[in-house]
């Protein structure tokens, strides 16, 4: 009754069924629905041997239905991690011109830990990143997201390459010494690299991770000699960063190792094709993507495939000024007054007023405080930026003073009339930095 009852329901018309079978499809304590088997042509009825054998074959095949249920499920959770932890809209930035793509696995492996970001710096410079997980699943995908939070918290120190990934390979150590053993091995690899529009140079470091790719405005492509460290949680070996100094109109590829290496794949002959792709003419970068995939990936991919673009971009001479200064504290008028003329020459008078306090309160910390060379540099892009370096290596911290200090209020007064300001090292120094929002118009 049930069996006839079962086939109603699917909209089967029982006329001339004699004998039904209904097994029930359990896995893993679950029913999944029932198998239903009937007998219209041959006279005899089911009989306890065809039972049994029917319930052999229906639990065997619920085990399959679920692990197929559990596998996409897991895939799905996978990616919607994943994609929940890459940039879906990239930060508004003028260094570089930036194109993506990421293509999930469709392998039985599951989803994979690559990713990407792209990161503003002060100073109008920019970071760009990829870095590739190893293993496939949620706990690839988990450990990336730890990865890319990490890395966006040194750059917001706004360490160098080669000192990111050194304390980015320590995490990776501590996180892999955290694990249980029951969980596979934890390796990642990483490449980071900042890209500087006022003096056109791009610093790179990678650990375990393959060579971006350089297009030059000439149509010439090679890949970029890096002194590649070891993968991030190895240990014991330095990172290297390598300088370029690159024409404005570059394209620099990023890409992970899904894009060229796989079962059957020669990495050098993969190489070689990207290399042709990126010289094919496209009408633009975000076009210059597809190619590239197009041209470069098999029709099934057996890895993540992680690609970032970047067409390099420089400010010219009209939008940065820099003057040294004298470790006088006479030397500050003049220091404010080139800075006021100097907003006057851009057409900034509005925001003179503000400049030239900044200016003044920055410069004075620097000579009281500093060692010698001191420099000035402003920068007009999308805000207003505001620069000052010297030798001394120690960085200034916010604090609130007291009613009766003297001193303690400069940087109180930087940080409530611009947009934000802080501090990073550079060779034997620091600069001190702050941003304005331009006038509107």
């Amino acid at each position: 009754e049930r069996g006839a009852e079962a086939l109603r329901a699917c909209g089967a018309r029982p006329t001339g069924i004699h004998s039904e079978l209904a097994v029930p499809l359990r896995a893993r304590g679950t029913t999944l629905g029932v198998a239903i088997a009937v007998r219209n042509v041959r006279p005899d009825g089911f009989a306890a041997d065809d039972a049994l054998l029917a319930e052999e074959i229906a639990s065997r095949a619920a085990v399959c239905v679920d692990n197929a249920r559990r596998f996409a499920r897991e895939r799905a959770t996978a990616l919607t991690l994943q994609h929940s932890l890459l940039p879906r809209v990239l930060p508004g930035q003028a260094a570089v011109e930036i194109a993506h793509r990421y293509l999930p696995s469709a392998s039985a492996a599951g989803i994979g830990g690559d990713w990407f970001d792209v990161i503003p710096l002060s100073g109008t410079r920019v970071a760009l990143v990829v870095g590739d997980v190893v293993g496939h699943g949620i706990p690839s995908t988990a450990t990336m997201g730890r990865l890319c939070t990490a890395v966006r918290t040194l750059a917001d120190v706004d360490l160098p390459p080669e000192e990111l990934l050194t304390h980015l390979d320590d995490l990776v150590a501590h996180l892999a010494a955290d694990e249980r053993e029951d969980v596979p091995e934890l390796g990642a690899t990483c490449l980071y690299a900042v890209y500087d529009p006022v003096s056109r140079r791009l610093a790179v470091a990678a650990a375990g991770h393959p060579a971006p790719a350089l297009l030059m405005p000439d149509g010439t492509c090679r890949l970029v000699p890096l002194n590649t460290g070891p993968p991030l949680g190895v240990g014991g070996l330095p990172f290297e960063a390598t300088e370029l100094e690159l024409p404005e109109g570059c394209v620099v590829a990023f890409y992970t190792d899904g894009l060229v290496e796989g079962r059957g794949r020669d990495v050098d002959h993969s190489t070689q094709e990207l290399c042709r792709a990126l010289k094919a003419p496209a009408e633009s970068l975000d076009a210059l993507c597809d190619v590239v995939l197009k041209a470069v990936l098999p029709e099934e991919p057996g890895d993540d495939v992680a690609l970032l673009l970047a067409r390099t971009r420089a400010l010219g001479a009209g939008q940065v000024a820099a003057r040294d200064v004298s470790p006088d504290p006479g030397e500050v008028p003049a220091v404010r007054q080139w800075a006021v003329d100097l907003l006057s020459a851009w057409d900034l008078d509005d925001i003179a007023f503000v400049t030239e306090l900044v200016v003044s309160e920055l410069v004075t910390n620097a000579i009281r405080y500093g060692e010698p060379p001191i420099r000035l540099r402003l920068i007009r892009d999308r805000t207003l930026i505001c620069e000052v370096t010297d030798s001394s290596p120690t960085s200034p911290h916010l604090r609130r003073a007291h009613a009766f200090d003297e001193g303690g209020r400069g940087l109180l007064l930087v940080a409530q009339l611009t947009q934000r300001w802080g501090s990073r090292q550079a060779n034997g120094g620091k600069t001190i930095w702050a941003e304005q929002a331009l006038p509107r118009g």
